[in-house]
């Protein structure tokens, strides 16, 4: 499944997700992230995003909702960076979701957006464990809203699409392979101004489960079609032993049928 002939390369004008008709269920989530991104500015609805973001709360009071929904939490300060960011999910997203298909696409985050969740949860008590007051007083920063989305849909094309040729920056060729490396990368450097270590361990998990979710889910299609092969040819020699005994002529078809046909 990963790095199929997709793509063998991918220039400047995008990765084949700015040209075509934008899936909906992916519009829907960047709007969602704008609007949560918006409602943080305003005194009567900051609250919103506030309860959705990933917080202490969660082992403190049980707001256990936040290890989903801080996905979906729009965060940082009213500048182009944020919509940047929001375009690179776009960029990313709209092909690892041609790939995966929209079930594979949302089961993808169901398993990465929580489980980056978790990991990070347990680094911040191993801190406070510690140290009572932690390392910095708001921890999973790194990790909150579109953040963890690009992480996840950059690991995501760098496994779907690892032998396609990037154009970084516009200039320089990258295997899409290396691309892995990339958000662990700009969560390290983010960490050293930041000491967020719990949100630098999520930015870590997100980027392991994604791999590891697409590459069992190659092996699995691989184990399938390994175990449908072995069950077909018994089948088919079957087949062609009852048409030996009755006169009749065998057709060998390597179609989508993927059996034989009786003449």
């Amino acid at each position: 499944m990963a790095g199929g002939p997709y793509r063998a390369h991918v220039g400047p004008g995008g990765f084949g997700g700015l040209s075509g008709r934008p899936p909906r269920d992916l519009l829907a989530l960047l709007v969602t992230l704008f609007l949560t991104f918006t409602l943080q500015f305003f005194e009567s609805t900051a609250f919103i995003p506030a309860l959705l973001r990933l917080t202490p709360a969660v082992w403190r009071s049980g707001f256990l909702w936040q290890l989903g929904t801080y996905a979906l939490s729009g965060v940082g300060g009213p500048s182009l960076w944020f919509l940047l960011e929001l375009f690179i999910v776009y960029w990313f997203g709209v092909d690892v979701r041609a790939r995966l298909g929209r079930r594979g696409f949302w089961r993808l985050l169901a398993w990465a957006v929580p489980g980056a969740a978790l990991i990070a949860i347990a680094t911040e008590i191993a801190i406070e464990a510690v140290a009572p007051k932690g390392v910095t007083p708001f921890p999973f920063q790194l990790m909150q809203g579109q953040r963890v989305i690009m992480t996840i849909l950059i690991a995501a094309f760098a496994t779907l699409f690892k032998d396609a040729t990037i154009l970084a920056f516009f200039v320089v060729p990258v295997r899409a392979r290396w691309f892995v490396w990339l958000a662990i990368l700009i969560g390290f450097v983010a960490y050293l101004g930041t000491k967020d270590l719990a949100g630098f361990a999520g930015i870590c998990a997100a980027t392991g489960i994604s791999v590891l979710v697409l590459s069992r889910t190659g092996s699995r299609n691989t184990l399938r079609r390994w175990w449908l092969e072995r069950r077909r040819r018994p089948l088919t020699r079957k087949v062609d032993r009852l048409a030996q005994r009755r006169g009749l002529r065998v057709v060998n078809r390597d179609d989508a049928s993927g059996g034989p046909t009786i003449n």
